[in-house]
């Protein structure tokens, strides 16, 4: 695997690219005016308790009002969440002051998620101080690398005199990390965690108390991973930011950091562009001449697979095969890119060899297993449907770019200007009976007055002979095409 990491920074936004052997996987924006908050600690007020939810809200001083669940409350003296059984009333009351921190960005018209099992990172390692359990990443799969990394935190814990003091993580960047270093982000995470907890002793009201890295340098903590050849800035500050940070917490990919100088836009180069634009797009063109169709909704998004023009060399079965196998690594790939989470429903083409749907089964778990955010794939169903979930954590590309269409408030389709003008007779009887006047102007956009002018015409003279009262028309070229006037002349 090749990957390249590509940073571009405006005072504005922050944008950050995986690309491997060419293709975008992943597409990172953070907005001056709009950071994301997931990994942010706050002092918070319990402002409302929803017992027949289990659930309750916290004022952490952001736009909305965040949300929590009882199994995300941390007992102390346990060593893990409260049970979903347990009553939200045990825990929490209006008025509670809380230390919680934030796993899911607000999404649409709901608020943050919060939890009180807090956790700060480091290049290594995450620290639970609520927690003692020891943990590696699932990522690291070698057993004796496991246990050996296990064995070396446990030394570090006894040398910096921290043993008992919290749970851990070993993170994927600690493989083949030696002693000292896991000392350093020891101690580092001490520090950082004592300066955190007196905040929170001294906060009074809601406030921030700790917040994650900058997107830049949270991309080389967390995406700097063996198989990254290079890691390409095109701001000189940034780039200044990101050695001086490498060179004090990672000195091993100092050497990966490239000040990229072109005139030529870092994005455009690598067609970073292009891709943002088809990520946007409800339909995603394959090689082959076939097609996905993405949908995304509050509910779930759903992807529905076609052939298109590709017609294939032998048969239809064979056809439709090769079409899902590509539909499989493209979706896999676009998930990623969009940052769509929540349940997926994949239609792939229905196909009817048991060894075919087999094939494209795994070919899709083979693909979302190289996926860092954790995701669940069922088995291909009967009419071919596999349903997915992956986890949600920030906005999504459509979400964070993109606003409601003011004209169809999001339904993504507009009435007819015919449907439009049955709508207005059916008005301008309404008018007729209500009112005692001798004349009824209609004010529509310039598609409606022309049907009433040319196609409805009878129909327009038809009802002034059975109203007993003139119609004039009048072109509002502002309106939207599906909004229109009736006034009393």
């Amino acid at each position: 695997m090749s990957e390249e990491i590509l940073v571009n920074v405006t005072p504005m936004e922050t944008r950050v690219a995986v690309v491997d052997n060419g293709a975008t996987q992943d597409i990172h924006i953070e907005r001056s005016a709009r950071k994301g908050m997931v990994g942010n600690i706050y002092a918070g007020k319990v402002v409302r308790v929803l017992p027949g939810m289990q659930a309750a809200f916290v004022d952490i001083g952001a736009e909305r009002t965040s949300f929590i669940h009882v199994s995300d409350i941390h007992v102390p003296g346990s060593d893990g969440r409260s049970r979903a059984s347990d009553a939200i009333a045990d825990y929490l009351h209006e008025g509670k002051k809380v230390i919680v921190q934030v796993t899911k960005d607000p999404l649409g018209s709901k608020g943050a998620r919060l939890t009180t099992e807090l956790s700060v990172s480091s290049r290594y390692l995450v620290f639970m101080p609520q927690s003692s359990h020891v943990g590696v990443s699932q990522r690291i799969d070698d057993g004796e690398e496991r246990q050996r990394l296990q064995q070396l935190l446990a030394q570090a814990l006894e040398q910096e005199e921290m043993t008992g003091q919290g749970g851990y993580i070993l993170r994927t960047a600690a493989e083949g990390a030696g002693l000292e270093e896991i000392r350093a982000d020891l101690r580092f995470l001490k520090r950082l965690w004592t300066v955190v907890s007196r905040r929170g002793k001294a906060a009074r009201k809601a406030e921030l108390l700790y917040t994650d890295l900058a997107l830049h340098l949270r991309t080389v903590r967390d995406l700097a991973r063996p198989g990254v050849e290079r890691i390409l800035v095109d701001s000189r500050e940034s780039f200044t930011a990101l050695q001086e940070f490498c060179s004090e917490y990672m000195p091993e990919v100092s050497g990966l950091l490239e000040h990229y100088p072109g005139e030529r836009p870092l994005f455009d180069l690598h067609g970073i562009e292009e891709e943002l634009q088809r990520a946007l797009s409800r339909k995603v063109e394959l090689k082959s001449g076939g097609y996905l169709v993405i949908d995304q909704t509050e509910a779930m998004t759903t992807i529905d697979v076609n052939t298109g023009s590709y017609v294939g060399r032998r048969n239809l079965e064979e056809t439709i095969f090769k079409t899902n196998l590509e539909a499989a690594s493209m979706l896999a790939r676009q998930l990623r890119v969009r940052n769509l989470g929540g349940i997926i429903i994949v239609d792939f083409i229905d196909m009817r060899d048991e060894e075919h749907r087999r094939q494209v089964h795994r070919a899709l778990e083979k693909v979302m297993a190289r996926d860092p955010a954790r995701n669940k794939i069922t088995g291909v169903s009967e009419l071919g449907l596999v349903e997915m979930t992956r986890k949600r954590t920030r906005e999504s590309l459509e979400q964070l770019l993109c606003e409601e269409c003011p004209v169809c408030n999001g339904r993504g389709v507009l009435k007819t200007a015919e449907t439009v003008c049955y709508e207005i007779f059916r008005e301008i009887m309404r008018d007729a009976r209500a009112y005692d006047n001798d004349t009824l102007m209609v004010l529509a956009t310039q598609g409606v007055i022309d049907r009433l002018l040319d196609e409805e015409s009878a129909n327009v003279a038809d009802l002034e002979e059975f109203i007993g009262k003139t119609i004039s028309l009048r072109v509002e070229p502002d309106n939207n095409p599906e909004h229109f006037d009736i006034v009393l002349l």
